[in-house]
């Protein structure tokens, strides 16, 4: 049974390589600049790959003091930079606001890596009497929402999803299923990441899940093109605010649009491989459909998953064609990722915000890097430049390792 209560996004936090607000975000998703370059948190000399997308210009003085820096893993400092933007964006005050009607639930798909590999290595180097005492709390992938909820004294329904590249969805799909049941007025969620580390480019690399076009960093991340070799690794977090309709009106608060589906399946196939029909995104997108009510020919936009790897893009078309049926060959599809990178248990808080502002402003932001069209990815994609076309209903897609599947459904606010 579907709740009365409306759920509707007051607040926008981006935070990843191509910007650190809202403006400067979409106006870089609508031109289609990307955020590539060299490898700058370690020296990446000897590895196959040896770019990704940074966040640019990182100050976390901006946001945190010297301590906080010291003890704060950067996917968590991330984390409240960008709760920070999305509160500051959404005009909340939350000393104005019940704490307890106020929640946080923000994943991630690996949490504190570059804090584990620090650590490890005094283990190892020093001994085990050198390790630090915030070696846990800097590293566990549950305390980007614990800052968060610290930051902002919210003391409602607090955790921490860790579904891989889903992560960030089922956040705020949680998050959006609070509000609905009651627990909760209001919600910052999304997710957060910062696994360009040492490891973390190796381990990806070792999958052969990282395109290695070391020459023409800005042309790697080609998603549904048939050149595509493998995503370009992000850091970042993309956090919103999403709210009870009511009590966003009583505040006066700015709607972006509504959320109003939310659909999670597992794929149960294999560790890393999406299922070759693509029946599990497919379910995932259905139910979004059916729990925010619309039939799939009300569709107008999918923001895709769309990791620019050989196997997602092909499955994820797949999954379309089958939750969509005839009115696959219509929905407009982009990816993001060829422009922001893939930020993993971030990615669908960035691109939840690209949903809603798509929607918001009527214009679908490119799919960069299109060249050479795959007969297995044979949907109706906008590439490389943005489209300026009404969109009153979209899906965001999210897929992760271990067969984990979300989509989330956005419609345009009408009261």
């Amino acid at each position: 049974m579907r709740s009365d209560r409306r759920v509707v996004i007051t607040g926008l936090g981006p935070l990843c390589p191509i910007g650190q607000d809202v403006k400067t975000t979409w106006d870089a998703l609508v031109e289609g600049r990307q955020g590539f370059g060299p490898i700058t948190r370690f020296d990446p000399e000897g590895y196959d790959v040896r770019f990704a997308a940074e966040v640019k210009d990182w100050d976390p003085g901006r946001w945190l003091d010297k301590k906080e820096t010291r003890r704060i893993d950067l996917y968590a400092q991330f984390a409240i930079a960008a709760s920070t933007i999305c509160v500051e964006d959404g005009g909340l005050d939350v000393e104005r606001i019940d704490p307890t009607r106020f929640g946080t639930i923000i994943g991630s798909g690996i949490g504190g890596m570059m804090t584990l590999e620090a650590q490890h290595t005094i283990l190892m180097e020093r001994g085990p009497s050198r390790v630090s005492p915030f070696f846990i709390p800097m590293m566990i992938a549950n305390l980007a929402s614990g800052h968060v909820s610290i930051r902002f004294h919210a003391q409602g329904p607090n955790f921490s999803p860790v579904s891989a590249c889903a992560s960030g969805a089922h956040a705020i799909g949680e998050a959006f299923r609070a509000i609905q049941h009651g627990d909760a007025d209001l919600m910052l969620c999304g997710g957060a990441e910062a696994a360009i580390t040492p490891m973390g480019v190796a381990g990806f690399t070792a999958m052969k899940a990282l395109s290695t076009r070391n020459d023409d960093p800005a042309r790697s991340s080609r998603p549904f093109d048939k050149d595509r070799d493998g995503f370009v690794m992000a850091e970042g977090a993309g956090v919103v605010l999403i709210e009870e309709l009511e009590h966003a009106k009583k505040r006066g608060a700015r709607i972006y649009a509504e959320m109003t589906g939310y659909g999670r399946t597992a794929d149960a196939y294999h560790v890393t491989a999406p299922v070759p029909d693509g029946s599990g995104a497919a379910r995932a997108m259905t139910a979004a459909m059916k729990d925010g009510g619309v039939a799939p020919e009300e569709v107008d936009h999918i923001n895709a998953h769309g990791t620019s790897t050989p196997l997602n893009d092909v499955q994820e078309s797949r999954g379309v064609r089958l939750a969509f049926g005839p009115h696959a060959d219509r929905v407009l599809v982009n990816s993001i990722k060829g422009t922001t990178g893939h930020l993993l248990g971030a990615a669908a808080g960035v691109e939840f915000i690209a949903t809603a502002l798509t929607i918001l402003h009527g214009v679908i932001p490119p799919t960069i890097n299109y060249e050479t069209p795959d007969p297995e990815c044979d949907l109706n994609y906008v590439v490389n430049q943005a489209r300026e076309v009404p969109v009153r209903t979209a899906l965001s897609n999210s897929l992760g390792f271990g067969g984990h599947n979300a989509s989330l459904m956005l419609r345009r606010f009408e009261s």
